[in-house]
């Protein structure tokens, strides 16, 4: 009897791409749309609206003649993804609402609903892969970048289980975009010329200071612009002090000084440069700290300023997460890894040194914009090993 898989139809050609690809392999495949959003006031107009791609996705799943029905997921959707938002963002922290989409959504609630159709695996259009090792009577699932360097989408599946891993298939990892491209015109389907999606995980587009006024309230504050200091980084670092190399460089905020106001220091984000409205300037100014409970914004002029770096990061314990279980770091362990701290940031060199409190993460040269609320991800190889929140 062939395996069953329901196969997330999300309208793309990618999720189409890998529907087509399974039923080649010959599995039983069903096809499935989630419906996450109703709120279309806060969307930009005409911008992947979610009808569309439900109707998209139902002509692909006709012309392969396969089942196909939607499945409306909002209410889990905004109990786990959107207040999970809100909370972040009133908390002075930058979420990450794919990442959670993935853990929460896709490989969750999605995946139940899929096992209760009888699927022996759920299959989405994710640029990634899946490996597999055996030790012993043990097997050990791998999360494997995808083999396209331009599309590699491991980072938001970072928070993956091995139980979620073991009921998922990626078909197109092994692709390149324009070899899925190409495969959905010659196949036919009615999504192999339509545009990448842009925006929130099933949302579409937000116009997002529109989406957190709903909740979150405009409050006046100052920004203050913190000076230049170029000694920042001369004196090195002690390896000893952990905790002073992870925090973030505010660098003396008591000498900066007043340049303007803000609208609410939870819409604003570690490294944003738009929506500032402060000219007069030589060199553009950046955010580099947010304090919600004074209500402030602190700022640096240049792309150069060493507020805007820091060497290292600190995941606590709650927020650790460990992919690959059997390579998880024991207090007192440290290990050499790649990590990014943002979706298609290239790899960077670092240290990972386990604590009683948690993970630090030393890089060997400074990141840009470290973010609060973000997911740090770090990998061996092209495998992607663990993830966690930085703090």
């Amino acid at each position: 009897m062939n395996k069953r898989v329901v196969v997330g139809l999300s309208g793309g050609v990618d999720s189409s791409v890998a529907a087509y690809l399974l039923k080649e392999q010959g599995y039983e495949v069903i096809g499935m749309f989630m419906k996450n959003w109703h709120d279309d006031s806060v969307t930009i107009s005409n911008e992947c609206p979610w009808l569309d791609d439900s109707n998209d996705a139902m002509i692909v799943a006709q012309h392969l003649g396969i089942p196909f029905q939607a499945i409306d997921l909002s209410k889990e959707y905004k109990e786990r993804i959107v207040d999970y938002m809100f909370a972040e963002y009133q908390a002075g922290r930058t979420p990450n609402p794919d990442v959670l989409c993935n853990r929460e959504i896709k490989f969750d609630v999605f995946l139940q609903a899929a096992l209760k159709l009888g699927a022996d695996y759920v299959a989405t259009g994710h640029y990634c892969r899946k490996g597999e090792i055996q030790e012993g009577d043990k097997t050990y699932y791998q999360l494997l970048a995808g083999k396209d360097p331009n599309k590699d989408q491991s980072y938001f599946l970072c928070q993956l289980t091995q139980a979620q891993l073991s009921k998922a298939l990626f078909p197109i990892g092994e692709l390149l975009k324009p070899e899925v491209r190409a495969i959905a015109k010659q196949a036919n389907l009615a999504t192999a010329e339509k545009k990448d999606s842009q925006g929130l995980c099933f949302v579409g587009k937000v116009h997002l200071p529109d989406f957190l006024q709903q909740r979150l309230e405009p409050k006046k504050g100052k920004v203050i612009e913190v000076p230049f200091d170029s000694t920042a980084f001369k004196n090195g670092f002690d390896i000893n002090d952990l905790q002073n190399i992870t925090k973030p460089h505010l660098l003396n905020p008591e000498l900066g000084e007043v340049v303007g106001e803000h609208n609410g220091a939870h819409f604003y984000t570690i490294g944003q440069r738009r929506g500032l409205n402060i000219g007069g300037y030589e060199k553009p100014l950046f955010v580099i700290g947010t304090d919600t409970d004074k209500n402030i914004i602190y700022t640096g002029s240049g792309d150069d300023h060493p507020g805007l770096y820091r060497k290292g990061l600190f995941v606590p314990n709650a927020d650790e997460h460990w992919i690959r279980e059997d390579l998880k770091l024991n207090v007192g362990n440290s290990k050499n890894y790649l990590a990014r701290i943002r979706y298609r940031q290239p790899l960077e060199p670092c240290t990972l040194h386990k604590k009683e409190n948690g993970l630090y993460i030393i890089f060997d040269k400074p990141q840009r914009g470290v973010t609060p609320g973000q997911f740090v991800a770090w990998y061996e190889n092209d495998e992607l090993i663990g993830s966690g929140v930085i703090s």
